[in-house]
């Protein structure tokens, strides 16, 4: 039976979570398995890996065959690592406390990596997150200010309107002043002619005829 190391795919639409099983070469992918020996995550940055190292190692050893992502799983698990230096310790190349060290130095310069990629990976995130609060901010600072603008032009067209309503308002008042003077004076110049006619002195028609001349005398003399 030829066995095989791969991924099982589960998890949403467009969110793939994978289980690392062994599996007959035969079945299909998403079918019946042997066992469970891991998890990867490929949502997160960097990929999170859950293995059984002991199993993983195992099933290696006895010539299970890997798909090529898992391949690089377990090489990058070190699998491959401990599997090669323990061939060296069967053939007595090294021992098993060289090994030890071997894998651990090893371990440690993985993990340093593995810290500094999520601290570069939280720093982008931060400087990301920076930089969209910045653009929003700005964002919301140009809409105040466009909202401000045409607010101050509605209230500037309301002065206008309350100025031009009180200049009409003053026109009138002004024309009503002058109609009023003008009526003043016209009943002042009526007053007057009146008062004139009043004065003027009525002659009496008898003092206005004049007394007949008498030429009777005149004519016998």
């Amino acid at each position: 039976m030829a066995t095989r190391i791969r991924l099982q795919r589960h998890g949403k639409k467009n969110q793939p979570f994978y289980h690392i099983v062994i599996a007959d070469g035969r079945a299909p992918r998403d079918g019946r398995f042997i066992e469970k020996i891991g998890t990867y995550n490929t949502l997160t940055h960097p990929a999170t890996i859950n293995i059984d190292f002991d199993r993983a190692l195992y099933w290696v050893e006895i010539g299970a065959s890997p798909s090529e992502t898992v391949r690089s799983i377990l090489k990058h698990e070190g699998v491959y690592l401990m599997k090669h230096l323990r061939c060296g310790i069967a053939k007595g190349a090294i021992s098993e406390n060289e090994a030890e060290k071997k894998f651990e130095a090893w371990k440690q310069e993985k993990e340093s990596k593995v810290s500094n990629l999520k601290r570069d990976a939280a720093d982008k995130t931060r400087s990301e997150s920076k930089k969209r609060m910045e653009l929003e901010t700005k964002i919301r600072e140009t809409i105040a200010k466009k909202v401000a603008a045409k607010y101050a032009v509605e209230a500037a067209k309301e002065a206008a309107k309350e100025t031009e309503q009180v200049e009409q308002v003053e026109q009138v008042e002004q024309v009503e002043q002058v109609e009023q003077v003008e009526q003043v004076e016209q009943v002042e110049q009526v007053e007057q002619v009146e008062q004139v006619v009043e004065e003027t002195p009525v002659v009496e028609e008898s003092e206005a005829v004049a007394e007949p001349i008498d030429t009777s005398e005149t004519s016998a003399e």
